[in-house]
């Protein structure tokens, strides 16, 4: 089984060596390479390719979302979880519309980064509960633009939910009771609404117009 090549993104070593001896007990993750800012880290992502980058928002030279922007603009394959404190939140919005794959507390427990790492790496988003939470909160006095609340069906809310919640198509299936094929419809059907490219997105969009508590 291939292994998931990390980078580690952070200002201070401590960290990076810490993450390191957590993520390596695991036998499918391997750290490829650290970086203590953003420019060193574009760098490291263009010589080593990794599979996910752990990225700290806050460092000297280029921050965390400017990182993330450059990142996007290179066209990077490398999905990118973001590493903040609690006070970070004002910056949440910002990477979620850059495209940031996922978002892990920095005093989070071990098995929490692990799994924000799996599951960004199989195409799924990974959003901190504390945080997620945050953010419905901010999102739930917002009006969705007119019509945009009817243009999915039923049955399309609770796919869209139930991808939000980090469910295969399998998984929501038999969530559902219906078949694989149907839920692989539904899914094309959601993206094309909702105008989104992947799985991330849609995730994404659930948690930014509260549809996760429908």
């Amino acid at each position: 089984m291939d292994k998931i090549r990390i980078l580690l993104v952070d200002d201070h070593s401590l960290v990076r060596q810490g993450l390191k001896q957590i993520l390596e007990l695991e036998s499918d993750l391997q750290v490829v390479g650290q970086a203590g800012d953003g420019e060193e880290a574009i760098l490291k992502v263009q010589q080593l390719k990794p599979d996910v980058t752990l990225l700290d928002i806050n460092m000297p030279k280029l921050n965390g979302i400017h990182t993330l922007r450059r990142l996007k603009d290179m066209d990077s394959t490398t999905k990118v979880i973001m590493l903040t404190f609690h006070e970070d939140r004002e910056y949440i919005c910002e990477t979620i519309n850059l495209g940031a794959n996922g978002y892990v507390l920095k005093d989070a427990e071990g098995d929490s980064l692990i799994k924000a790492i799996r599951d960004v790496h199989s195409g799924v988003a990974y959003i901190h509960p504390s945080i997620a939470t945050d953010l419905v909160r901010e999102f739930s006095n917002r009006t969705i633009k007119e019509g945009e609340e009817t243009k999915l069906t039923r049955r399309e809310y609770e796919v869209l939910t139930l991808i939000a919640d980090g469910l295969n198509n399998k998984e929501i299936a038999c969530n559902l009771f219906i078949s694989e094929k149907t839920v692989k419809n539904h899914v094309s059907n959601i993206f094309k609404k909702i105008d989104v490219n992947d799985r991330t997105q849609a995730a994404i969009y659930a948690y930014k117009h509260n549809i996760k508590k429908i």
